[in-house]
């Protein structure tokens, strides 16, 4: 199986390049080829939601049944058993309308999505002549036929669509509605907005891939795509043997069921690396079409750039920097701007989030990929290899970090959060700006030089980063509500504020320090059930501690 990717004129006659996705080695001239007439596409339809695919769409279930552990070359599995049935509802009558993107009926794809029938993009407006009524149809059933200017179209619950090619859509909507994930240093201090593109770029063990499987669990997509493109195959086991596991905590059902996985691993033929990203975003569109928001996570895009350098250098291309392609900047804002809040053809309001990891050899983030990935997203999660050492997970550096979205969401966070949530980030980006600053002064003299003042600051700063920031992936603290963030983050402020009146009244700070409330602050965020109850009691405490 393969792609052409270049024809030239030689002699009179053409020569094709073939981009080739499985083992070459025993081919020989003379063997016949076969044109299959279409560009690589994917097929879209009911019964993408809970599968494992690889780069180029090929089911790993239904494989690894008939041949065992490894695809062996040329075995072709249909991405969808054509066979399933599915409980098809119509929503359209004859004589209505219907042209691309229309939806003409429902299907309950799983208990947490239930999917529409879409009419094929391109489809010309037209009347319905005939439509199914409402009852169990395989697959490769002809649910509707629309008369056109150009002919009849028959209307099945799955189409292709070519992969490099992005879908249609009305028009591009502003970012104002956060992407929830759940974890504290992304929602509080460098929110995504639905629709909204970020970078994840850490060197080796920094936590990559366990922030993009934390975004994946826990955020508040319907549907999530999640790319493994190039990964070690361990790495992807896992992923492959925790998901179907996990609980969604919105729903209590198991989290597969609203979630597609690529499983593409760095042993794998790299032609179909190159392809897997184009595959995933192809099947997020496909959803967000229907109307959904839609979650993708590629981890990593470094490796999709390695595979394009790759048969850039076997293509004879003039190499660029570090020997990508001249073409590398292009590709990844391509890549990117398949993200966005739309408004479907449909006339849904329906999103991709698009969050990609990139791996920098040693940590260098002015390497190519990571600088032509921040040219174009619009969130920076910056992993410090220096807060992994220190074991302090999320390892995202405040620093570093960056988000385009915060104001543009700001007011969200004000109606449904807390009027005062920007205020609070704000206050505490202050303070962990001014703790950087301060760690420098104590290096050169010493903690004990620095005045009373300081001292509070640095003791709330370490609270920030400890209570708040510091959240662990595998414990009961691995999701966090909005509403817990909030509270949180106003406690920790609070006794901020109320640290100082009390030095400015006289009391020494080893007092202060010391006061139980500190350590019921830190043991919050353990808080899960009886939350709510524990903030009270905390804030009273603070309130109470000084009489």
């Amino acid at each position: 199986m393969g792609e052409v990717i270049k024809i030239q004129k030689q002699s009179g006659s053409h020569i094709a390049t073939c981009q080739i996705y499985e083992e070459t080695a025993g081919l020989r001239p003379g063997e016949s080829a076969e044109a299959t007439g279409l560009p690589l596409s994917a097929v879209l339809g009911p019964g993408l939601i809970g599968q494992i695919f690889d780069g180029i769409q090929r089911p790993l279930p239904s494989i690894k049944a008939a041949t065992g552990d490894f695809i062996r070359r040329g075995v072709v599995a249909n991405p969808l058993d054509l066979s399933m049935e599915f409980e098809f509802t119509p929503s359209k009558q004859i004589n209505d309308t219907g042209q691309g993107g229309s939806i003409i009926g429902s299907i309950p794809e799983t208990t947490l999505v239930t999917s529409n029938v879409l009419v094929p993009p391109r489809v010309g407006p037209g009347k319905i002549k005939e439509i199914n009524p409402p009852g169990k149809y395989p697959l490769s059933t002809t649910l509707a036929t629309i008369t056109t200017a150009k002919g009849d179209v028959q209307v099945k619950m799955h189409h292709e669509w070519p992969v490099r090619q992005q879908r249609p859509f009305r028009i591009k909507l502003p970012s104002t509605v956060p992407l929830v994930t759940g974890q504290r240093i992304f929602d509080t201090f460098f929110p995504i907005s639905k629709g909204g593109t970020g970078a994840i770029p850490g060197g080796f063990g920094t936590g990559k891939t366990v922030s993009q499987h934390q975004l994946a669990k826990w955020s508040d997509a319907t549907v999530v795509v999640y790319i493994g493109c190039g990964e070690r195959g361990n790495e992807m086991t896992e992923v492959l043997e925790e998901f179907p596991e996990l609980e969604d905590p919105r729903t209590g059902e198991k989290l597969m069921k609203r979630t597609i996985l690529i499983a593409n691993t760095s042993n794998m033929p790299v032609a179909a690396r190159e392809a897997s990203v184009y595959t995933g975003i192809t099947l997020a569109e496909f959803y967000r079409d229907q109307g959904f928001d839609v979650a993708l996570m590629a981890d990593s895009t470094s490796r999709w750039a390695e595979a394009l350098r790759e048969i850039s250098g076997r293509l004879e291309e003039m190499p660029g920097e570090q020997g990508y392609p001249a073409y590398l900047a292009s590709k990844v804002a391509e890549f990117y701007e398949r993200a966005g809040r739309v408004m479907t053809l449909q006339g849904d309001t329906a999103s991709i989030s698009a969050v990609g990891a990139v791996s920098p050899g040693g940590g260098d983030f002015s390497e190519p990929v990571t600088q032509n990935t921040l040219r174009t997203v619009r969130v920076f999660w910056a992993l410090s290899k220096s807060l992994a050492s220190a074991r302090h997970f999320p390892a995202i550096s405040w620093l570093e970090s960056y988000s385009m979205y915060t104001d543009s969401l700001q007011q969200w966070f004000a109606e449904n959060v807390g009027s005062d949530f920007g205020g609070l980030r704000e206050k505490a980006m202050v303070l962990l700006q001014k703790e950087k600053e301060l760690q420098e002064i104590v290096q050169l003299v010493g903690p004990d030089a620095l005045p009373e003042s300081e001292k509070i600051t640095l003791q709330a700063a370490k609270m920030i980063r400890e209570d708040f920031l510091q959240q662990n992936a595998y414990s009961e603290d691995s999701y966090c509500s909005l509403e817990k963030q909030y509270q949180m983050l106003k406690a920790i402020l609070r006794f901020f504020d109320r640290m100082k009146e009390w030095h400015d009244k006289g009391v020494a700070l080893e007092e202060i320090f010391k006061l139980p409330v500190v350590d019921e602050i830190a043991r919050l965020k353990w808080r899960i059930s009886d939350f709510d109850e524990k903030y009270q009691f905390v804030i009273g405490e603070i309130n109470t501690a000084f009489s």
